[in-house]
């Protein structure tokens, strides 16, 4: 009874050992977070909308082509299969590191002929040749006394979490890459109609200068600057469709395809402007991957303190052995012929030069650089939506006096052409209403497009968008 109260209190101490864990008790690092964000407004509102799913948030633009380049993206991008196939391995890792908690089996067969040395040492009798056959299996099992492998399996499970929100951070970044590059595309479409339609009117203004020149009630000035207009049209035009030529190389590229096969038709169908949803900033660290990412490489980080601390403790392996073996023949699997083999090993350091702990000093050292780089994350992620909402509000106001200031000038250069006829005028002044015209314009044209992008942006750092 002794000896089985003695059993029972080693097998007791065993796994009361092997339940510890010598890793630091973990909560994600302090960051400071705001009650709410400052820079609010009319195209960014506050909507209590934390429980809502991320969805294909690129819809808000209501472009059908769009829509269909987002889901080619999605397919054939190669920087995304990049990723997939890095959380793949995450995820691989992390099964492996898993397969450390559960004993290892395995099998082994041996059929061989072999001949013993004559001068073999400690060599009594026997015969020189025979063979060997043999049938068995072994088992080895660490105990964990130390929550070494525990640690190991935490530290792999957190790093394939920190690769899955890695693909969610690539997803995303793709999908906002495309929609600026789209937006930008559709913006040069629209100053291409503009340049298109100024090159037609400053011709029109030009054949109308030449036959004034020509009856005596232009001069050759005026001539020379109506050309000087036409031309410099031109030109622009011809810049905008390389700059067009350019970003549809671009999106060919995003969507998995070669820029020489691919093309984009122009279109005259106008964007709506969208009005992002914004939430608590509480809401955001669960939202963006690349938050996610860098809590979840902290707490890798800090299961690895367990895994380096453990190592300055012993280690407890259960191997063991059995089967069957003999010398030849057919009769192998008798009981004569059995073998097997169990017992504990106990291994642990002497002396090795401080490496042990310097590991675990290491592994502290990482934490803190994880902890860290988690803040940066969060501080810059913040950073991020507040400098989206200002420029998002701010435009929307820019917006308002810039077709002001379209209108207006529209005006001007109506009453600039009408005071020239009249001979009130000269061209001068009608070269300088047109270009301020078409400063305004493209102005006009140019900020709907950072508009559009301000929208994407504010949704790239809010980490998607709510449907």
């Amino acid at each position: 009874m002794v000896r089985l109260a003695g059993s029972l209190g080693s097998t007791a101490m065993v796994l009361a050992l092997a339940a510890c864990s010598l890793a630091p008790a973990y909560a994600p690092p302090a960051t400071p977070i705001a009650a709410a964000f400052r820079e609010q407004g009319p195209w960014t509102p506050a909507q209590p909308a934390d429980a809502q799913p991320r969805g294909q948030w690129w819809a808000m633009f209501s472009d059908p082509v769009l829509d269909e380049l987002e889901a080619r993206a999605e397919k054939a991008n190669p920087t995304l299969a990049e990723a997939v196939a890095a959380y793949d391995q995450a995820r691989a890792l992390a099964a492996q590191a898993r397969a450390g908690l559960v004993p290892e089996i395995d099998g082994a067969a041996i059929s061989s002929r072999q001949r013993r040395s004559d001068n073999a040492p400690l060599r009594v009798g026997g015969p020189n040749g025979y063979d060997l056959d043999q049938v068995g299996a072994s088992v080895s099992y660490e105990i964990d006394l130390w929550g070494r492998l525990r640690n190991l399996a935490r530290g792999a499970g957190a790093r394939a979490q920190a690769s899955e929100a890695d693909l969610r951070s690539a997803r995303l970044s793709l999908q906002a890459d495309l929609a600026d590059d789209y937006l930008t595309l559709r913006g040069l479409d629209s100053q291409v109609r503009l340049l298109e339609a100024t090159v037609e009117a400053y011709g029109r203004a030009l054949e109308l200068t030449k036959v004034l020149h020509d009856g005596g009630d232009a001069s050759g000035l005026d001539l020379a600057r109506a050309q000087t207009q036409l031309s410099t049209a031109k030109a622009q035009l011809t810049d905008t469709g390389a700059q067009r030529a350019l970003m549809e190389h671009a999106i060919a590229a995003l969507v998995g395809e070669s820029a020489s096969n691919f093309r984009l038709a122009a279109t005259e169908r106008a964007m709506p402007q969208p009005v992002v949803a914004v939430s608590a900033p509480s809401t955001l660290m669960q939202r963006r991957p690349d938050i996610a990412a860098s809590e979840r490489r902290a707490a890798a980080a800090n299961a690895d303190i367990g895994v380096a601390r453990a190592a300055l403790f012993p280690s407890l392996t259960i191997d063991g052995s059995a089967g069957w073996q003999t010398a030849g023949g057919i009769n192998l699997l008798q009981a004569p012929n059995t073998f097997w083999m169990i017992g504990p090993e106990l291994v642990g350091a002497i002396f090795d030069g401080g490496r042990r702990a310097a590991g675990v000093r290491a592994s502290r050292a990482q934490f803190d650089q994880a902890s860290a780089s988690y803040r940066g994350v969060v501080l810059n992620a913040f950073r991020e939506v507040e400098d989206q909402m200002a420029l998002a509000n701010r435009l929307a106001v820019e917006a308002k006096d810039q077709e002001e200031a379209v209108t207006a000038a529209r005006r001007s250069v109506n009453l600039a052409n009408i005071r020239y006829r009249q001979g009130a005028a000269t061209y001068l002044d009608v070269v300088t209403a047109q270009t301020a015209a078409l400063s305004a314009e493209q102005a006009a044209i140019q900020l709907t497009t950072r508009r559009l992008q301000a929208s994407v942006d504010l949704t790239r750092a809010l980490g998607g968008s709510w449907t």
